[in-house]
């Protein structure tokens, strides 16, 4: 492939999204219903595809968390089919009045959300993102150009050439969706360079990848962030809930990035509460190791050196930490966070709000999984990532925080 190429996509890609930004919110259903279809219909196609991805990924032993990841089936297909539909059920955001004043020399200020433009996006091994971000890019009135890394090159390849074919089926641009694998990595440098080609970039990945697009990108960038999640229970929590809580946090998919990492239990609490925790998490095949408190009251657990309080691990393995106060249970989150999700186990109210107020991180629960961090579970239909910044979005990504807004002043001969 050669330079021309890849701008040539890139190209295409905007002039497509000139083109959506006055699509009306009946032809961008359509659109998205015949993307649904489209996936139903090309399950077969998609797992031969996946199924190479999968043999590959096992012969480089990219490990059971990417293959996780990377694995469709026909289940997760449909699932993906339906969250596609969940889009089109949302509010369309593009033309939503914002606010709005009348100046005293008459002059009518709109502010209205518009679409960014053309939204690039970067991940590793999850074809499953090449369907959400497509999805809400097109919703939200954007184009979207893709690099889905070349551990998920075939699947992305057959997800791309479905979605394109179902908007050319409807009226609209499929060139309002492409992908730059094919030109490997340094696509992915390019891209990170495109000013005036792209509007934003939206990594999804490991902690070196963000890091990377974080450093070379000369296009804005909305940070996703890696998921060093915590749970911290209370010296008042309730049993039951701080077992399912934490079982669920840590076991239910161990490979994503709102899964809890590090268990961090009140002294108080010990005796009555983590030898039912760790018995539940080694039902679940957790590994785990702790400091010389848990240690204490469970001798036959392995000591955690101090890189565990620093690892995302993305399986089945986790840290555990007694903690004398909630001051210190909130210290080491600080130290330690990413600041994508943490979660309390109280049955104290003051506990709550101190731990509300004082974690400073995407998204804090109260008595909750941290598996609830996800635009699905929020009701977004589809998430683009999880924003770990502050400026213009934050927490699970959807339609919104795919937009941006313009002002729109009307007068009648104002002159200043």
């Amino acid at each position: 492939m050669t330079s021309d190429a890849f701008l040539e996509k890139l190209s295409r890609a905007r002039t497509a999204a000139r083109e959506l930004a006055t699509a009306t919110t009946a032809q961008k259903h359509a659109g998205l219903e015949a993307i649904a279809e489209a996936i139903e219909g090309g399950v077969d196609e998609v797992v031969v595809a996946n199924a190479l991805d999968l043999e590959r990924g096992r012969e480089q032993n990219i490990g059971d968390g990417l293959l996780d990841r990377l694995m469709l089936d026909e289940a997760r297909l449909l699932g993906l089919a339906a969250a596609v539909r969940d889009v089109i059920r949302l509010p369309d955001p593009i033309g939503d009045v914002v606010r709005g004043s009348t100046l005293a020399n008459g002059l009518q200020l709109t502010q209205v959300r518009v679409p960014f433009g053309v939204v690039g996006a970067i991940y590793e091994a999850r074809p499953n993102v090449t369907v959400d971000i497509a999805a809400l890019a097109l919703k939200s009135g954007n184009g979207a150009v893709l690099r889905g890394g070349t551990a998920a090159e075939n699947s992305n390849r057959v997800l791309v050439e479905l979605i394109q074919g179902a908007l050319h089926g409807v009226g609209l641009n499929g060139d309002a969706v492409q992908t730059i694998d094919e030109f490997g990595r340094e696509g992915a440098g390019r891209l990170m360079r495109a000013r005036g080609y792209v509007d934003v970039l939206i990594p999804r990945g490991s902690a070196g990848l963000i890091s990377r697009v974080v450093q070379e990108s000369t296009v804005p960038v909305i940070e996703t962030g890696a998921g060093l999640v915590h749970v911290y229970v209370d010296a008042s929590a309730d049993r039951d809930k701080a077992i399912n809580i934490v079982r669920n946090s840590k076991a239910h998919r161990p490979s994503v990035c709102n899964a809890a990492e590090t268990l961090l239990v009140h002294q108080d609490a010990a005796d009555r509460l983590l030898p039912g925790l760790i018995a539940a998490l080694r039902e679940e095949g957790v590994a785990l190791s702790g400091d010389a408190g848990v240690t204490a009251v469970v001798p036959d657990i392995a000591t955690a050196d101090e890189d565990v309080w620093a690892t995302e691990h993305l399986s089945l393995e986790m840290g555990i930490k007694l903690v004398e106060s909630l001051d210190e249970a909130i210290e080491h989150i600080d130290r330690y966070s990413t600041r994508h999700t943490e979660s309390i186990v109280t049955e104290n109210y003051d506990n709550a709000q101190r731990f509300v107020s004082e974690v400073d991180s995407a998204v804090v629960m109260v008595n909750a999984s941290t598996r609830f961090t996800d635009g699905g579970e929020f009701g977004f239909g589809a998430e683009v990532g999880i924003s770990t910044q502050k400026l213009h979005a934050r927490g699970p990504m959807g339609l919104q925080e795919l937009t941006s807004t313009k002002w729109i002043v009307r007068g009648s001969g104002q002159i200043r």
